[in-house]
């Protein structure tokens, strides 16, 4: 979708409803889902998070930025997730954490991004930590700057291959819960994208597919 006809849906974005819970099960593991429908997760006082969903024009095409994380000894190593980070002490909001966050990730400048919408929070039990997601907006087309000790690389999404169905794939992994588990993924080129970040796609692509 060229991004001048995107532009035009987003007042309708900002307004749909969420459908929260039942998109993220859409995208969680089996044993996952047992989880997050039986855990009270304010009991483990989680840590804070917040990750942004930017959608920008690469050649008057709509995309949206993913990033794939470094290699390091944690349970996030090399995944595929959006830009975002922990909550810092000097953060005015949840919102104002996912803007700080992606400047220092992938170097876009926060001055050029709108904030639309706020989505439903993930709970990711495996690092302890609750992450709030919010949808933003460039109006112009972004050079990105990595922030080399976090982010090994870029994938730049076409909102045509993101709202794509064929796109949703089962795929046998190995996770912190479970070896060779069946695991529902978005496929977004050669990369598979599973866990808390599927979740928060699933999410996303429902509530853009709602006013298309």
């Amino acid at each position: 979708m060229e991004f001048h006809d995107f532009l035009k849906f987003v007042p309708k974005i900002a307004k749909e409803s969420l459908p929260a819970k039942s998109a993220h099960l859409k995208m969680a593991p089996l044993f996952r889902q047992e989880l997050l429908n039986k855990i009270d997760y304010n009991s483990y006082n989680p840590k804070k998070a917040a990750v942004l969903m930017l959608f920008y024009p690469k050649n008057n095409e709509t995309h949206l930025v993913l990033i794939v994380r470094n290699s390091y000894p944690g349970v996030h190593s090399s995944q595929i997730a959006f830009p975002g980070g922990k909550v810092e002490l000097e953060d005015e909001s949840l919102a104002h954490t996912a803007l700080r966050e992606a400047e220092e990730e992938i170097g876009v400048n926060r001055i050029h991004i709108e904030i639309v919408k706020s989505f439903t929070e993930v709970y990711i039990p495996p690092s302890n930590f609750l992450v709030s997601p919010f949808l933003g907006i460039s109006q112009k087309e972004l050079e990105f700057v990595l922030q080399e000790d976090e982010v090994a690389g870029i994938i730049e999404l076409s909102l045509r291959d993101f709202l794509d169905d064929n796109n949703v794939v089962i795929r046998k992994l190995t996770t912190s819960y479970a070896n060779e588990i069946d695991v529902p993924a978005f496929l977004v080129k050669e990369h598979i994208v599973w866990g808390a970040t599927a979740m928060m796609m699933s999410e996303l692509k429902e509530t853009i597919k709602m006013v298309l």
